[in-house]
């Protein structure tokens, strides 16, 4: 039986979520939204001691990026995004890091589609392709565990926004609908603020 665990970090300039997930029996782990600070991120690895096997993006605005290249490299390990993400990942300018004094490209070695399930570290995650705070923003489900990491598309309370490039409130309406067909005891993770749940973000939808 496996023990998944969680380590969340708040990094970078606008208080990005990155989350560690691993399983505690076999000690690898899931880098979910490297956002900035690859040092503390290391460290915090090393506290843990745990086996970093992935990173994977739930969208590509550089807040969630801005580590992914560095860890990348150190630990050598593939980075996983959504196969409509691409274009944003590799421009800086739609993916804002330009502006930022941050110029970053990332360029991801497996994409995925919406319903796949990624098996790696001993933990499997479903994609769900969930568009509209950019063209290729996606979530990733643990169902055995009943977890969600819902980047910047879910927040407690709200979405979202979709006036940034590739944004889209059409599609964003959409994937909040698919995303409110879970269970009322989903735990959802998301890219900024507090965790939330599937029942409560349900019971108070209006957005």
């Amino acid at each position: 039986m496996s023990e998944i665990k969680i380590k969340k970090m708040i990094l970078g300039v606008i208080d990005t979520n990155l989350y560690i997930v691993y399983d505690n029996e076999k000690k690898e782990a899931v880098i979910i939204d490297p956002a900035d600070e690859p040092g503390r991120i290391m460290n915090a690895i090393k506290k843990l001691d745990v086996k970093p096997v992935a990173i994977f993006l739930t969208h590509g605005h550089y807040d969630h990026i801005l580590a992914a290249n560095f860890l990348k490299n150190y630990y050598h390990i593939p980075i996983v995004a959504h196969n409509r993400e691409k274009t944003l990942l590799k421009n800086s300018n739609l993916n804002l890091s330009a502006e930022n004094d941050c110029s970053t490209k990332v360029y991801p070695d497996i994409f995925v589609k919406d319903k796949e399930e990624v098996e790696v570290g001993g933990m499997t995650f479903k994609v769900f392709y969930t568009p509209g705070h950019t063209a290729g923003s996606c979530c990733y489900y643990m169902e055995s565990e009943k977890i969600m990491f819902s980047g910047d598309t879910m927040f407690a309370g709200t979405c979202g926004r979709c006036d940034l490039p590739t944004g889209d409130p059409v599609r964003m309406a959409k994937s909040i609908e698919k995303l409110l067909k879970l269970s009322d005891e989903v735990v959802v993770f998301p890219g900024h603020g507090d965790q939330t749940v599937i029942g409560i973000e349900r019971f108070y939808y209006q957005w």
